[in-house]
C-alpha cells in the first residue's frame, strides 16, 4: 500500500484540509511533516466547520492514527487549546502520536517574531507572529528545544539557559524589551510533561513499521509550494520544506518508499502576506473573488490576496514535487462569470517567459498573459460526476490541466466534504 504525499501547489490556503478528509477512510495514518500553527486547514462535515492549526486533518478521520513529526514545530499551548476545542465537540483525539524529535515554539520564540517583524517596518515579511522563523532558526542554529527535552529537566533548563543568553541580549539591548527568566520558560513547559508523555513516540519507527505491515500513510505538508524555504518565493516565504521532498526529512520516511504526490491548486489564486504575486486584483474582481470565496486566513483572519489561476506556477510545482495528480479546489466560486482570465506566461520587461522566473525580481516585475476562457451562469455544486458539469466549467478544467503538468484527478465544487467531483482515483 501507498506512502501518498500531499502538499499545496500555490501560496497555501488551497483546500489541503478538505483533500486529505477526502482520502481519510482511506488511509490509516495522516502524518503533518512541516510547519506549525502558522496555517490553517477548514473542513467542513455536513453542518459543521472545523479549523485546525497545528492538528493534522486526520485528526477527523474514525480510525485514522494523527501524527505530529519531527519536522514540526509545536506550540505546546495551542496544541492542547485545539485538542480540547476538539474532545469539547466530541471528536475523539485518543490516537494522536507526537515526535520525540519535533522542536518546541517557546513564549521567546513567539516574543522575538513580533518584534522583529515591527522593527523590519516596511520590509516586513508578513509572518503570523507565532514563533515560527525563530524556532526553525534555533534548529538550525542548534540551540533548540526537542519535545524529548521536556522529560529531562536537567537538559531543558541548560538549554533554555543557553538559548536565553543571546536572546535576552538582543531583546533588551535592540528592541528594548524586557529580558526573560529561564525558570518561567522552564516551569512552563515541564507543566505539560505529564499530558504530553503519551502521546510523544518514535514516529519515524512508527511510519516505517506501518508501511511494512501494508498501511496506508498520508503525508500532510503545511503551508504550499511557493512558500518553500529552498523553493518558494524568498525572502517571502515560511521556514521550513513544504515540497514534496520535505515529507522525507521532515518524517524520517526514505523517499523511496513515497508512491504518489497529491497537489492541491485553487481554481484561482491567493496569497497573504508579502511578496511577489503577478496575477493579483487589486480591483473589484479581486474584492469579488475574496468575498465569493470567503478568502480570510483560517489562523490569522487575514484577508487574502486574490488573483486569476496562474499556469506557470501550476507547472512549477509539478517540477519541483514530481506531482503525479492535481486536485482543483474551489471551482465553484468561478461560476458567474462571462468569461475567465487564465495566466499562460508572463511578460517580463518585454519579453516572455513561459516559466516561473529564478529572478526574484523578474518574478516581481512579472506581468501576466492572460488566455480567457468562456465561463457559466450554473451552479455546479451539486456535481459529482465530471458529466454533471457545464460544458464551459469541463473546458475550464481540461484547458488548466493541459497547461498545468499533471492531470487534475479531483474538483471540488462546494465547501461541503461532499462536494467534489472525482475523475481518477488517488490511491489506486
Amino acid at each position: 500500500m501507498p506512502a501518498i504525499v500531499l502538499i499545496g501547489a500555490q501560496w497555501g490556503d488551497e483546500g489541503k484540509g478538505k483533500a486529505t478528509d477526502l482520502l481519510g477512510s482511506r488511509v490509516d495514518y495522516v502524518v503533518k511533516f512541516n510547519g506549525g500553527n502558522n496555517a490553517g486547514h477548514t473542513v467542513v462535515i455536513g453542518d459543521k466547520k472545523y479549523a485546525l492549526h497545528l492538528l493534522p486533518s486526520g485528526i477527523l478521520s474514525e480510525g485514522v492514527v494523527p501524527v505530529i513529526a519531527n519536522g514540526v514545530v509545536v506550540d505546546i499551548e495551542v496544541l492542547f487549546q485545539e485538542l480540547d476545542a476538539l474532545i469539547a465537540r466530541g471528536v475523539d483525539v485518543s490516537r494522536l502520536l507526537v515526535s520525540a524529535n519535533a522542536h518546541i515554539i517557546t513564549h521567546y520564540h513567539r516574543t522575538i517574531d513580533k518584534v522583529t517583524e515591527r522593527f523590519l517596518g516596511k520590509r516586513q515579511i508578513g509572518t503570523t507572529g507565532r514563533g515560527i522563523g525563530p524556532a526553525y532558526a534555533d534548529k538550525i542554529n542548534r540551540v533548540g528545544i526537542r519535545v524529548q527535552d521536556i522529560f529531562d529537566e536537567g537538559i531543558l533548563r541548560q538549554k533554555v539557559e543557553g538559548a536565553l543568553d543571546q536572546k535576552n541580549h538582543l531583546l533588551v539591548k535592540i528592541y528594548n524589551r524586557r529580558a526573560i527568566a529561564a525558570d518561567e520558560i522552564v516551569n512552563e513547559l515541564l507543566g505539560y510533561a505529564d499530558r504530553l508523555r503519551p502521546l510523544v513516540a518514535d514516529t519515524s519507527l512508527v511510519l516505517n513499521q506501518a508501511l511494512d505491515r501494508g498501511e496506508t500513510v498520508l503525508f500532510e505538508g503545511g503551508q504550499a509550494t511557493m512558500l518553500d524555504v529552498d523553493h518558494g518565493t524568498y525572502p517571502f516565504v515560511t521556514s521550513s520544506n513544504a515540497t514534496s521532498g520535505g515529507a522525507a526529512t521532515g518524517s524520517g520516511v526514505a523517499p523511496n518508499r513515497f508512491d504518489r504526490v497529491i497537489a492541491i491548486v485553487k481554481a484561482y489564486t491567493t496569497r497573504v502576506g508579502s511578496g511577489p504575486f503577478p496575477t493579483e486584483l487589486n480591483d473589484e474582481s479581486g474584492e469579488w473573488l475574496r468575498a465569493r470565496g470567503f478568502e480570510f486566513g483560517t489562523t490569522t483572519g487575514r484577508p487574502r490576496r486574490t488573483g486569476w489561476y496562474d499556469a506557470p506556477i501550476a507547472r512549477y510545482s509539478a517540477r519541483i514535487n514530481g506531482v503525479t495528480d492535481f486536485v482543483l479546489t474551489k471551482l465553484d466560486v468561478l461560476t458567474g462569470l462571462k468569461t475567465i482570465p487564465v495566466c499562460v506566461a508572463y511578460d517580463v520587461d518585454g519579453v516572455r517567459v513561459d516559466e516561473v522566473p529564478v529572478s526574484q525580481s523578474d518574478f516581481h516585475h512579472a506581468v501576466p498573459i492572460y488566455e480567457e476562457l468562456p465561463g457559466w451562469d450554473e451552479d455546479i455544486t451539486g456535481a459529482r460526476q465530471f458529466s454533471d458539469l457545464p460544458i464551459a466549467a469541463q473546458e475550464y478544467v481540461l484547458a488548466v490541466e493541459a497547461m498545468s503538468g499533471a492531470r487534475i484527478s479531483a474538483i471540488g465544487v462546494g465547501p461541503g466534504r461532499d462536494e467534489i467531483v472525482v475523475r481518477h482515483d488517488l490511491i489506486d
